[in-house]
């Protein structure tokens, strides 16, 4: 299997099973507070790439600046956004959320463009980033109600500062963990988040509420082994391979697989403002890309010269 085909291919991945984690997280909330929610998941999540680690003897990383990098991850990828995440998906509703976090693609522009110096911010990733945007809202625009509650504000403010860690903590990835396997950047991580979470939620949370039933543990295990393992290893692969803003770019892509699982599952109606939505996402990822493939045909040209 080529490169491009593997790239494509784990690109494809991460905005089919992502699409649908926003849905699972809210039916896993209705049985498990949400710190203790993510923990559970992480841990299972460590577990199964543990496994993996060590059937395929990858080597783990310890010494001083990469525990430093593990523990810089482990807070601003997963622990710290996810709790942000599962609270204030609580709070608004997931068109919001949606809105609200499609945010990252400019936060990992303007990171990367003080932080990575081969990734410039260019026009084209400028203007394919307001068309992705702009076809968010208007796929979720109709569904928003903003009310005016301290509850509703807190919740809008979780997900946009999980948005902005998580555009960070892409950059230093890219940055940092080259070396490093997409396997140990998942897992180390990870593992450590799952502490955390579930530390944080076993001090502020009611464990009476937690409740594990066929529904709950079928959504920690989807979450864990897809939303988790699956994507998140595929994504840090991907960090490795493509600039981080087209990577960035999923998070428009995710909200429209989620309502088009909605429609073949739930049986929901197709609305008009779905297909202008759709088509906004999609010239705004052409023209983000446009200049990064104009750039390489120039470079083939004069290579051929």
């Amino acid at each position: 299997m080529s490169e491009r085909t593997k790239v494509f291919l784990a690109y494809l991945a991460i905005c089919t099973i992502w699409g649908s984690t926003w849905l699972v997280i809210k039916i896993g909330l209705e049985y498990i507070p949400p710190l203790i929610s993510a923990g559970m998941r992480f841990a299972v999540a460590a577990v199964v790439l543990w496994g993996i680690i060590k059937y395929r003897a990858i080597d783990i990383p310890l010494h001083k600046e990469a525990k430093e990098f593990y523990l810089l991850v482990a807070l601003t990828s997963f622990a710290v956004p996810f709790a942000l995440v599962y609270w204030g998906e609580q709070k608004i509703s997931s068109g919001l959320t949606s809105i609200l976090f499609a945010v990252y693609p400019f936060c990992v522009a303007l990171f990367s463009a003080f932080i990575l110096r081969q990734e410039r911010l260019t026009i084209p990733k400028i203007g394919g980033i307001v068309f992705g945007f702009g076809g968010i809202v208007t796929i979720f625009g109709s569904d928003v109600q903003f009310g005016a509650s301290t509850e509703t504000l807190l919740g809008m403010g979780a997900i946009v500062l999980s948005a902005i860690s998580q555009a960070f903590s892409a950059v230093m990835i890219k940055k940092r963990g080259r070396e490093i396997s997409p396997f140990v950047v998942t897992f180390a991580p990870m593992f450590l988040s799952a502490i955390f979470l579930l530390a944080a939620g076993g001090l502020t949370e009611d464990l009476a509420a937690v409740h594990l039933n066929a529904v709950s543990i079928s959504s920690i295990l989807f979450l864990a082994v897809f939303g988790s393992v699956t994507t998140f290893v595929s994504y840090f692969w991907l960090i490795k391979r493509v600039q981080v803003v087209f990577l960035s770019l999923t998070s428009f892509v995710t909200p429209i697989i989620a309502v088009v699982l909605g429609i073949i599952i739930l049986n929901e109606k197709v609305s008009p403002q779905l297909f202008a939505g759709s088509g906004l996402v999609l010239l705004g990822i052409l023209i983000a890309n446009s200049g990064e493939f104009l750039t390489s045909k120039r470079k083939r040209h004069h290579a051929g010269n």
